[in-house]
């Protein structure tokens, strides 16, 4: 299935020279985690009441950088034996947390109403629950999609960069957003599916 988190591999080898730096600095897994909620707080404070231009702008890098710690933050706590309990939950919390600060304004910036908004964090927050049920079955995080995390991320930041150069697709919007939506839906019926060990089918 086309998803983003497929290139994870090519992305995580871009960052390797800065994670080396980082460590080499002090900086610990939990601090990159706890960093990425701060970010996505701060953008989200600032989409709602900030220059609603200079957030559209904002929005696609703010969204690479988060994607940037959450991969920093698995990747120093596996080659440097970081690990902990106290990780793991942080980051599932803060990748929540964090879908929310920043999804919430979308309504304002997108100038949609706020139920699509609502529909689409709380199929978001499903997927990834869907996601953990994979750990807690059998003890594999599931990242299955369409519409994973990182592809949200992607659609969201195309989103906000057509809104922003003043791209007509108002009309399209309402296929748009029933599109996502449609393939959240599937992502976490994928992911419940390969969740379950195959000989409790």
């Amino acid at each position: 299935m086309i998803s983003v988190y497929k290139l994870k591999p090519q992305f995580q080898a871009l960052l390797r020279p800065l994670l080396k730096q980082l460590r080499n600095l002090g900086i610990t897994p939990n601090t990159l985690t706890i960093s990425g909620l701060i970010l996505s707080l701060a953008m989200g404070a600032f989409s709602l009441y900030g220059d609603r231009n200079l957030a559209l702008l904002f929005m696609p890098f703010v969204l690479l950088l988060r994607m940037a710690l959450n991969a920093l933050d698995g990747m120093m706590a596996r080659i440097y034996q970081m690990q902990s309990k106290l990780g793991a939950a942080l980051n599932e919390l803060c990748d929540i947390l964090s879908d929310i600060f920043m999804f919430y304004p979308l309504s304002v910036l997108f100038e949609v109403n706020q139920e699509i908004i609502f529909i689409f964090i709380i199929l978001s927050l499903l997927n990834e629950f869907a996601g953990l049920l994979g750990q807690a079955l059998n003890g594999e995080r599931r990242y299955d999609g369409p519409m994973g995390k990182s592809d949200r991320a992607l659609v969201v930041g195309l989103l906000s960069m057509l809104i922003y150069f003043k791209i007509p697709m108002f009309k399209a919007f309402t296929w748009i957003w029933l599109t996502i939506f449609t393939l959240l839906i599937w992502s976490t019926i994928r992911r419940i599916k390969n969740a379950i060990p195959k000989d409790h089918e």
